[in-house]
């Protein structure tokens, strides 16, 4: 693999660093995030040049731009540790978020409601149950009971 000229690494940084200020700013490409891989594409360099390498012999040394990477991702944390959100997607994550949790609490309370609803409904239905069974014993002890005569009706319709 060939090796790029000192020139060129000089102003692929540049195009980084300015690539990075953007992505930091909040200025992303549509379908784009802050990451590596968005901006390796922002800059116009390779994404594998923020990774370290291996030679044939199995040692490791730093990708030319793995510092970049650093300093990228160093400054994409600080900036959320700050609760700065560079990224809308991210935003609208944490949004969705709180929305769902608070969706998941009036469910559990709709679910409580509904709860005790059943209850009151199951002792209201047994309450009327009771009362009408009540009624009933009260009409055939009345007409069981031969003191108590019906008066026939007149065709008066109020009190004398």
């Amino acid at each position: 693999m060939a090796r790029i000229s000192e020139e060129t690494k000089q102003h692929n940084e540049g195009a980084i660093r300015a690539a990075m200020d953007r992505l930091l700013r909040g200025e992303l490409p549509r379908g784009g995030r802050c990451d590596l891989k968005t901006l390796a594409a922002e800059a116009g360099v390779t994404r594998t040049g923020f990774y370290p390498k291996k030679d044939r012999a199995g040692n490791e040394r730093p990708g030319p731009y793995q510092h970049l990477a650093e300093e990228f991702e160093r400054r994409v944390k600080a900036a959320q540790e700050t609760g700065e959100i560079i990224d809308p997607r991210d935003a609208q994550i944490e949004r969705l978020k709180a929305e769902n949790a608070g969706l998941r609490e009036r469910l559990a309370a709709n679910r409580d409601t509904i709860a005790e609803l059943t209850v009151f409904r199951t002792v209201a239905v047994s309450q009327l149950a009771a009362q009408y069974e009540e009624i009933e014993r009260l009409r055939k002890a009345l007409d069981g009971a031969g003191n108590v005569r019906t008066l026939p009706l007149s065709g008066r319709t109020g009190p004398a």
